[in-house]
């Protein structure tokens, strides 16, 4: 109906008065833009303030009313009016809000003749002093010209303009930053509204708005987290639990889930409670150590620790002290100490260094067996070095990640390590020779935290997909999938008696999980993981543009029933493994040949694995286990290039007349699977050419549709 312009940037936030008066806009402009709202018509013209010139168009709804400049230079985030429309709120992207009292039609109309009143009057106060001072003659001039304008002013001709109607009552700032405002929809009786504010600490503040003044009545303070949970740490008897962020460490009854202390701290990437559960150390991202004394919630000491960040800490099993590792390449072993420093009057906990390892690259995690005789270290060069603690000498190295390592943990029996990667995937080790048990695709998304429940071989996991899962490191099973978190998940923590286990994550929320009496069957768990995965293959199974859509079958012909199953995936890599094979094999058998004809004597070394068979043959024997009904999902996932290297060897299988129609299935599901890609291949030519000289030769009249016929000749 109607385009309206006038800001120079983009338009954050707009609101309509109850009575639908007024418009008003607010973006990062340093005004506020007003617009009147055109009331309904009668016959064409405006019943609304007897202004017959505001009707150009009967479609025209809104039209400009004026600005009003604002005070703050952030951009406006938000304006809105009360339920009485008396009070407007301009909220900015900051601390502040704006508060603009409304006044109705008969104020505004008093207000713009006092305006123009005291206008007048400031006029002819000028114009009298500038004829006392140019004498006589010139009043006389100016008496004449001043009696134009002298006459009386009409009320309905008074020109109502912006800051007539809106006036700046009260500015009301916040002591953090603002996240949204809303008005009680209730007014109280001694207030003109109440205000409530959102802010970014978790803080809800209300503020009664008066007309001489604004003041704030109630705060409601949620206690968590501003910013994502990055270490959670149980202390030994599980009594308390140690959390940090961005700027604040606090610690929490994990059985109650209430917050118990908060201090202020540097960015906390780890921590760990002391064995005495009196202090706790936090490992901050400028490279320093701080102490925190649990009972009185006080930060003792910080300590420079590290020339980097602080990303690990792990205490040693004597309990005597811990291990940090960091982004400076070093290692650090600390020792705990007690002394009462001077003007002290208690003694406080202090740690020392006593050893550094200098390692190759950025150090990502530490872990420690429990037997104190070894030590790993995952470095940002995706690999896991185990060195002895006693003597710091090399002892193994874990690779077989393709990124790094972020996460590891030690069994309790000290036979197991399991590491998780930002590749999707944890691997299992033995800790005696450093053998892969078992690599599994265990998160859609990165690994951020791994740990074995004690005295078990039970295994939680955590990654960036925001799920728990719960495996069996001796079976390499997946036990349970838990959901819960709605961003990523950074932390973990098990209780000693495995009872329960604590996360931390990005949606700064800390969730704790109990173990339940009830019973689950590992099989069932397994279909409801396949069941979810088929219904997410199912749909994206039909998004690519080249796959045609399912069509209909003819009268009397039988569809083909499939299901993009684990089984169809396996046999898909296991043809594309095979095709692999095959050509290399083939390029083998031809340089032989050639060298041969050069009278070069050489032996050819058939590849072992085809066990004796030709490329065909071996290519071919990827379809043995393949079910009827699977065959159409196994081929559609074939990438283009090796569906044309397999239509190069359907001439040679028609030979066998036990397998002519298997041969007609596939060639007809690739034609069809790839036709337009086929079309437009010039390469493929001669892989069609020959197969359609034996296509009509091999088949009877009635083993492929008239369909893939035509798309044959066709090409």
């Amino acid at each position: 109906m109607q385009i309206v312009g006038g800001h120079h940037s983009e338009i954050w936030t707009l609101d309509v008065d109850p009575a639908e008066r007024f418009l008003v806009t607010g973006s990062a402009d340093k005004e506020l833009r007003f617009y009147a709202i055109k009331q309904d018509s009668v016959d064409g013209e405006s019943v609304k303030d007897g202004d017959d010139s505001s009707i150009s168009n009967k479609w025209d709804v809104l039209t400009h009313f004026g600005e009003i400049q604002r005070q703050s230079k952030d951009r406006v985030a938000t304006v809105q009016f009360n339920k009485s429309g008396n009070l407007l709120a301009c909220h900015v992207a900051g601390k502040m809000v704006e508060i603009f009292r409304v006044l109705d039609d008969a104020e505004a109309k008093r207000k713009a003749k006092r305006r123009v009143n005291r206008k007048k009057e400031k006029k002819h106060g000028k114009e009298a002093t500038e004829g006392t001072e140019n004498g006589d003659g010139n009043i006389e001039n100016k008496g004449e010209s001043s009696t134009v304008t002298d006459g009386p002013i009409e009320t309905n001709k008074i020109t109502v303009t912006v800051p007539d109607v809106f006036k700046l009552l009260h500015t009301i700032r916040a002591s953090k930053k603002i996240c949204s405002i809303s008005f009680c929809p209730i007014t109280p009786k001694n207030s003109l509204a109440t205000l409530a504010l959102s802010l970014n600490n978790n803080l809800i503040e209300f503020y009664s708005i008066e007309s001489a003044e604004t003041k704030k009545t109630l705060a409601i303070d949620l206690q968590g987290h501003r910013s994502d949970v990055r270490s959670v740490t149980l202390s030994s008897d599980n009594s308390f639990l140690l959390s940090t962020s961005h700027n604040a460490v606090k610690i929490w009854n994990p059985s109650t889930g209430s917050c118990l202390r908060t201090i202020d701290s540097g960015y906390g990437l780890c921590s760990l409670i002391v064995p005495t559960n009196k202090y706790g150390l936090v490992g901050t991202k400028d490279g320093t150590l701080e102490i925190i004394d649990i009972g009185s919630g006080t930060r003792v000491e910080v300590a420079e620790a590290h020339g980097g960040s602080v990303r690990t800490i792990a205490a040693l099993p004597e309990k005597h002290g811990f291990v940090t590792g960091s982004a400076d390449h070093e290692v650090k072993f600390w020792e705990y100490q007690i002394t009462q420093k001077p003007g002290q009057a208690t003694k406080q906990l202090t740690v020392s260094n006593v050893r550094t390892m200098r390692m190759n690259d950025d150090v990502l995690v530490v872990a420690i067996s429990p037997d104190a005789k070894y030590i790993a270290v995952a470095l940002l060069d995706s690999t896991v070095k185990i060195h002895f603690v006693d003597s710091l000498k090399f002892f193994l190295s874990l690779y077989g990640h393709k990124l790094p390592v972020l996460c590891m943990d030690i069994s309790s029996d000290g036979d197991l390590i399991v590491t998780g990667s930002a590749d999707k995937n944890i691997k299992i080790w033995g800790l005696d020779f450093g053998d892969c048990h078992k690599s599994i695709f265990a998160h859609a998304d990165s690994v951020m935290a791994v740990q074995f429940v004690p005295k078990t071989h039970y295994v939680f996991s955590v990654g960036k997909d925001r799920v728990v899962k719960y495996w069996d490191a001796d079976k390499f099973e997946q036990l349970l999938t838990l959901e819960g978190h709605h961003a990523d998940i950074w932390c973990l923590a098990v209780s000693n008696r495995g009872d329960f286990i604590v996360t931390g994550s990005h949606d700064r929320s800390i969730r704790r999980w109990d173990r339940t009496e009830e019973q689950f069957f590992i099989e069932e768990e397994k279909e409801k993981r396949l069941e979810e995965m088929f219904d997410g293959d199912l749909d994206n199974a039909y998004e690519n543009k080249y796959v045609p859509k399912e069509e209909i079958p003819e009268e009397g012909a039988v569809a083909v029933a499939g299901k993009k199953t684990q089984e169809t995936l396996t046999a898909t890599d296991l043809i594309i493994e095979r095709l692999d094979i095959a050509e290399n094999e083939k390029k083998r058998i031809a340089e032989h040949q050639e060298e041969e004809k050069n009278n070069k004597k050489a032996v050819f070394q058939p590849n072992p694995l085809m066990i004796g068979r030709s490329p065909s043959d071996y290519v071919l024997s990827a379809f043995k286990d393949v079910h009827s009904n699977d065959l159409e999902q196994t081929l559609m996932a074939l990438p283009f290039t090796d569906a044309l290297k397999l239509l190069s060897y359907l001439k040679e299988w028609t030979s066998y007349s036990d397998k002519v129609e298997l041969v007609c299935r596939i060639g007809t599901l690739l034609l069809q699977t790839h036709y337009n890609q086929l079309l437009s291949t010039p390469a493929a030519r001669p892989v069609l050419i020959a197969f359609s000289d034996i296509f009509y030769e091999r088949v009877k009249a009635g083993s492929v549709n008239r369909t893939s016929q035509s798309r044959i000749q066709l090409i």
